[in-house]
């Protein structure tokens, strides 16, 4: 398996290879990179060149140094550069969708467009309310014991039983810590910017069941912010990409096919 050595932690990855036009694909908070199986393979037989990877201290990247939301996105930038990918266009969901938004904000001529998946607003105002509700959100998962939280958090990620049944054992072996750090990350990437507007392509995909944070009441208001139509999946949770898979492949086939 390929693996790249930054900062204390080995990166694996999986990169279909190729001259296509290159996607990177970032995973959520306590996930892994197999929640992106199939859109890696879809998008790898339409031709592109698809890396999906493990972030630090998930799935197969292994390392012990806290994750942040600095190191984060010096990985996701690292990997880039390393793997000479030119131009590419990010797909990243929840926790990946804040990191892959943060990219294209810090150097928008390196990247190609932007997928952002039942992921938070980084440049949505805050109010007083939402700055609480930020604030109190990792203490009290925190009070929450870990043999318990696992399937709490998996059920609320997902619709489709075998969904579930993925995250709960991918959540188990990531361990409390872990977990709270990435969780953690998510905060620290919001970042308020009054009048900002993504300077690429931008797709936004949103499950219709999801009820995690304010992503449901905000992300409608970011896709008319932008002027861009929000793809709403029927039927999907947090988790879109594996509760409907090929209702994923279709949008971004769509919105991939129009930045050639």
């Amino acid at each position: 398996m390929p693996e790249l050595a930054l900062d204390g932690c080995v990166i694996r990855y999986d990169d279909s290879g190729g001259d296509g036009r290159a996607v990177l694909f970032t995973h959520g908070a306590g996930a892994d990179r197999t929640m992106f199986r199939a859109q890696h393979a879809h998008l790898a037989a339409l031709g592109y060149r698809v890396v999906s990877w493990d972030q630090r201290g998930h799935g197969e990247s292994l390392g012990e140094l806290p994750y942040t939301a600095a190191r984060g996105l010096a990985d996701l930038e690292a990997l880039v550069a390393q793997l000479r990918l030119d131009h590419p266009l990010l797909i990243g969901q929840s926790l990946g969708g804040n990191l892959s938004q943060a990219a294209v904000r810090a150097r928008p001529a390196a990247y190609g467009a932007l997928v952002v998946m039942d992921s938070a607003w980084n440049a949505a105002p805050l109010s007083r309310l939402d700055r609480a509700l930020l604030a109190i959100a990792t203490p009290t998962l925190r009070a929450i014991p870990w043999r318990w939280l696992p399937g709490i958090m998996a059920k609320a990620s997902a619709q489709r039983t075998d969904a579930r049944a993925s995250l709960l054992a991918t959540f188990e072996k990531l361990g409390k810590r872990r977990f709270l750090d990435a969780w953690q990350a998510t905060v620290q990437l919001l970042d308020p910017l009054p009048g900002y507007r993504t300077p690429i392509p931008l797709c936004l995909i949103r499950g219709s069941e999801d009820r995690t944070g304010t992503i449901a009441t905000l992300m409608p208001q970011w896709a008319a912010a932008e002027g861009i139509d929000e793809n709403v999946i029927a039927d999907a949770g947090h988790m879109v990409t594996m509760d409907a898979p090929d209702a994923v492949n279709l949008v971004l086939t769509q919105f991939l096919m129009q930045q050639r």
